[in-house]
């Protein structure tokens, strides 16, 4: 099957935040404690990538459901800035051959799309590090009012008048095969990403690796 519009979800699909998420958390619910005089539980890694790929405010919610709205998001807010500057810095680990694969994916006609739950600045830090944020198609992020989920991310790119039978969604989590599901475009699963054992059962394409997606444009 060859596609026309690949739909790429960020963490765990062409780069991971695995290596720096714990500092990153550590530093920006530090920072809260001491700005704020409260005493929170830092969660430990394993607890913060079962969340990752989940959107921002319910990673929050699961996080801390006993702090208020304004203080979750203050932290995330915080941690957004600390992560972006350090995936400005290079930090973090890119899949190997991703600008490479979304090159060629381009040179065979076929468009690159961006379905994401994180935030726009944190898309494009690392989108713009692997120099391919100018190949990315109409991008649509996550605003918290219409746009609430991966899902809605794709159905805007069909309402924009694109096939759900073009699209492939690219990703490694439940949420990722959801939004493909909530549109009934095919999903190719990033085996190689964040999900835990027993997590992702349905898929029409697996990858182990990311460069195997440029045999389906």
């Amino acid at each position: 099957m060859k596609y026309q519009f690949f739909a790429l979800d960020i963490d765990g699909t062409i780069f991971s935040s695995e290596e720096i998420i714990y500092p990153v958390y550590k530093e920006a619910i530090e920072k809260f404690c001491s700005e704020r005089g409260v005493q929170l539980d830092i969660p430990n890694r394993e607890r913060i990538m079962l969340e990752i790929g989940k959107p921002v405010k319910k990673i929050f919610e699961n996080l801390f459901p006993d702090l208020a709205e304004e203080s979750r998001d203050a932290i995330s807010d915080s941690i957004l800035g600390v992560l972006c500057a350090n995936i400005d810095a290079g930090n973090g680990h890119y899949y190997e051959d991703v600008t490479k694969t979304i090159e060629t994916i381009r040179a065979r006609g076929a468009k690159i799309l961006v379905a994401s739950n994180g935030r726009k600045p944190y898309i494009e830090a690392i989108l713009r590090y692997l120099k391919v944020l100018d190949y990315v198609e109409n991008p649509v992020y996550i605003d918290g009012e219409k746009i609430l989920t991966k899902g809605d991310i794709l159905k805007s790119y069909v309402a924009s008048g694109i096939s759900p039978r073009d699209i492939v969604m690219v990703g490694d989590r439940l949420s990722d095969l959801e939004a493909a599901q909530a549109i009934q475009c095919d999903f190719a699963w990033c085996a190689y990403g964040h999900a835990p054992p027993g997590e992702i059962t349905e898929y029409a394409i697996k990858l182990d690796r990311f460069s195997d997606l440029a045999g389906y444009a």
